[in-house]
């Protein structure tokens, strides 16, 4: 009967290898703990940290409070000091969710054509409502909701030509709705700019 052959050992660069991982793993885990933080290396002041947190946001774009509230929540900063340096940044004008409001649907209406109703539903998602998103929304008013929908309805006109008007009825008012403008107007809007576009081809020939 053959003699067994005994089971092969790593080799000696396996090995060492293997006691290197060790031994590295083992300083990584003495030198930072189970949270990841170097050892003796001080967290920080909490206070500190959301000041340092919300500055940096802030350097980039206006920021509501709700989301600045947010990133330190995320950033595991305890409420109570969160609301503390928020406070504070809005006693020196450094948060100003009226301000920032305004900024916003002046913007966002300028820029994307969105109609009171989505607007109002972005700032919702921004943490303001009530009296202050009321009085950023009077910026925008009948007269300009119905100027904005048929800016956007001329400029997709092009892209849907050739088609049959109740298609391109269909993709032109799913346009507007997606921005939030009601369905009558919406309708109305892209039946008149139809009819002029007919209007004016038959004029021309």
């Amino acid at each position: 009967m053959p003699e067994a052959v005994p089971e092969a050992e790593p080799r000696p660069r396996a090995r060492r290898a293997a006691r290197g991982e060790a031994v590295e793993g083992g300083r990584r885990r003495e030198a930072y703990g189970e949270g990841g933080a170097r050892a003796g290396e001080p967290e920080g002041d909490p206070a500190d940290r959301a000041r340092d947190i919300c500055l940096r946001l802030l350097t980039g774009a206006a920021k509501s409070r709700k989301q600045l509230a947010d990133a330190l929540r995320r950033k595991e900063i305890p409420d109570e000091v969160a609301e503390q340096v928020l406070s504070r940044l809005e006693e020196v004008g450094l948060i100003d969710d009226a301000a920032f409001a305004e900024a916003w649907v002046e913007s966002r209406h300028a820029v994307r054509g969105l109609s009171r109703r989505a607007l109002a539903q972005e700032l919702r998602t921004k943490g303001i409502g009530g009296e202050t998103a009321e009085q950023a929304l009077l910026q925008v008013d009948a007269d300009d909701e119905s100027a904005a929908a048929r800016a956007l309805v001329e400029r997709k006109l092009r892209s849907t030509s050739g088609l049959d008007r109740d298609v391109r009825t269909r993709r032109l008012v799913g346009v507007l709705a997606r921005r939030g403008y009601s369905e009558g107007l919406a309708y109305r809007v892209v039946r008149e700019a139809l009819d002029a576009e007919e209007t004016g081809e038959e004029s021309e020939d």
